[in-house]
């Protein structure tokens, strides 16, 4: 008797199963398409899973990850960007004196270190400079990167009649 009402029961699953599958039958025709095939929507593709997978805006249906997450392909170091989201490395900096931002390696230490301009160069705040130092060398000239100084390495105008050396790398810019 306890036989029947199991298979009784594995009747009644099966039933209700084969129902969801016919109200869900539209979606089960369309996840068909394998690793590869083009697709517009996650549900067309087995593996639940449609990204681009170059710099083409195609998207194709692709595996997921070992956590079951679908990750779009991103730009390799070098491409313009953005956003950091966009990249490989998720770093975009820009890395010359231009606007423009580029996918940019991290550091050994995994930071996204943006460019900064060289000491000598004009620049309007500190965070510019690759020293972090940009003051006025004196009252007449704009601000300029200048390598940071003092016995606590700090960033320190310089002062008129002063008794530091100028070999500190300061007797190079023009002080106009």
């Amino acid at each position: 008797m306890a036989r029947a009402g199991r298979l009784l029961l594995l009747l009644l699953l099966l039933s209700e199963l084969s129902k969801f599958l016919v109200s869900s039958g539209k979606n089960q025709l369309l996840s068909h398409k394998v690793i590869g095939e083009p697709c517009q929507q996650h549900s067309e593709c087995q593996s639940n899973c449609c990204t681009t997978n170059s710099l083409n805006p195609q998207r194709f249906c692709s595996p997921q990850t070992i956590f079951l997450q679908c990750l779009s392909w991103r730009k390799p170091n070098g491409h313009t960007c953005l956003d950091h989201l966009e990249c490989r490395s998720r770093c975009c900096v820009t890395n010359n004196y231009a606007a423009q931002m580029f996918c940019t390696r991290k550091t050994i230490f995994l930071q996204c270190v943006p460019w900064r301009k060289p000491n000598g160069v004009y620049c309007t705040d500190h965070s510019e400079c690759q020293s972090k130092c940009c003051i006025r060398l004196n009252e007449a000239s704009r601000h300029r990167c200048i390598p940071q100084s003092g016995l606590l390495v700090q960033c320190l105008p310089l002062q008129e009649n002063s008794s530091l050396p100028v070999a500190a790398g300061l007797e190079q810019f023009n002080l106009d």
